[in-house]
């Protein structure tokens, strides 16, 4: 653990937890972490998972800019790097409860730090919920400078009102922490 950082009580919103995909209360699977990462950086991408934990400071300070909650100071993400190298965007899972049921995000940032793809992997709530993939093609680009709010950078959805403020705000939190942390270096070859 990194110094000055504590571990938190709650599980870790970033950790894509094996509970999380297996249909607790019955929710839908659509995609694996697995089947997600290789659609997202299909061969030859090099996929590299790495772990790092926030410091106290950093955690508050990623809690202020995403304006949400953080839940866990230790962050796990997965960085796609070309055969020369190149990142070609880093991914993260965010497991957050929408509005009694659990939803998994992966949030793919683009080495410009906007947003590439949201993709819903898992979702508890009854699937009239769920945004359109119009709405979730409309978040890529976004930065987090933009205000990613429902109702400001990205449009209300009759029907799905928890579900987009549940994505705004995973999408806020990722930003955040993406932009704490950094670029991940590339691998040696």
């Amino acid at each position: 653990m990194s110094p000055g950082a504590r571990p938190l009580r709650r599980a870790p919103a970033f950790l894509l937890l094996a509970a999380s995909l297996t249909g607790a209360a019955g929710a839908a699977v659509f995609e694996t972490q697995e089947q997600a990462l290789a659609r997202a950086f299909p061969p030859p991408a090099r996929v590299v998972r790495s772990t790092s934990f926030l410091t106290e400071a950093q955690h508050e300070a990623a809690r202020k800019t995403a304006q949400a909650p953080v839940d866990s100071a230790v962050v796990t993400r997965y960085a796609a790097f070309g055969s020369d190298g190149t990142l070609l965007g880093t991914a993260y899972f965010d497991a957050h409860v929408v509005r009694t049921a659990r939803e998994v995000l992966m949030v793919v940032v683009a080495p410009d730090r906007t947003v590439k793809s949201v993709d819903v992997l898992a979702f508890g709530e009854p699937q009239d919920y769920l945004p359109r993939g119009g709405w979730l093609k409309r978040v890529e680009g976004k930065r987090q400078e933009d205000g990613l709010f429902v109702g400001r950078a990205l449009a209300h959805v009759t029907g799905a009102t928890l579900t987009t403020h549940s994505i705004a705000t995973a999408l806020r939190r990722v930003l955040a922490v993406h932009s704490l942390l950094g670029e991940p270096a590339s691998p040696g070859k």
